[in-house]
């Protein structure tokens, strides 16, 4: 059986179980209207973005594959800086370059390193990676900014903030590296099961994941507290 390959009729199966809330929802007299525009943008926005992938993995320019880690950059950065409003424009230019440093760093010690991978060659395992290193470090930057932000509004000083804050950052990751295996499968390693690797195959390259998410969120938490942070409580005019 192919189990890899989704049909069109059975596609729209998978959305069963969303018309049954969505019928709870409209049943209960709340907010219906939400629902469909969430599921409408899901599904659009996803085969959106499935045709924009499909044309970047088919090019094999540096100057595409550089554009997209550009794009992730300057996304990550300002979406990790959005719970510090009042001095997110004076951290801007100093947290894209914790973030894009760190995750170029693992980036490549994964590509060059581990996988041994020519990046314009392989771009449909290089965007994907870059995809998941950035989204790590920019959520490790928005905990430690917002939780290094709050200890400090509340008087603490700055060692004691920063500590608390860069734990408080890799609490997602250890709590996914406790529970991963035990509580549940990883969704890279479901989805290549599901595609037929082996899974002592699909386990090595979880285990890579897992150390690459770990230490871009570690790096960049502490790039960020350790040159940025002070600047939380003393914006200037």
């Amino acid at each position: 059986m192919n189990i890899s390959l989704i049909t069109l009729p059975n596609l729209l199966i998978a959305f069963i179980p969303v018309m049954l809330v969505s019928w709870i929802y409209f049943k209960w007299s709340l907010n219906t209207a939400e629902v469909g525009v969430a599921v409408v943008r899901m599904a659009a926005q996803l085969l959106l973005i499935g045709y924009v992938l499909a044309w970047l993995f088919d090019q094999q320019s540096i100057w595409v594959l550089g554009l997209v880690m550009l794009v992730m950059s300057l996304a990550s950065t300002w979406i990790a800086l959005r719970k510090v409003k009042q001095a997110r424009m004076q951290l801007f230019l100093r947290t894209l370059l914790v973030i894009t440093l760190s995750s170029l760093f693992i980036l490549v010690i994964v590509v060059a390193g581990v996988l041994s991978l020519n990046p314009t060659e392989h771009a449909r395992i290089v965007i994907p990676l870059a995809g998941m290193i950035f989204s790590s470090a920019m959520t490790a930057v928005g905990l430690a900014a917002e939780r290094y932000h709050s200890d400090r509004s509340k008087g603490s000083g700055h060692v004691e903030a920063r500590n608390t804050a860069f734990n408080a950052s890799l609490i997602p990751i250890t709590n996914s590296m406790l529970a991963v295996g035990l509580v549940a499968l990883p969704g890279m390693m479901t989805g290549q099961i599901l595609s037929g690797v082996s899974p002592l195959l699909a386990v090595r390259y979880q285990i890579v994941v897992m150390c690459m998410i770990f230490g871009v969120a570690g790096l960049s938490s502490a790039g960020f507290l350790s040159w940025i942070a002070r600047d939380l409580m003393t914006p200037r005019r």
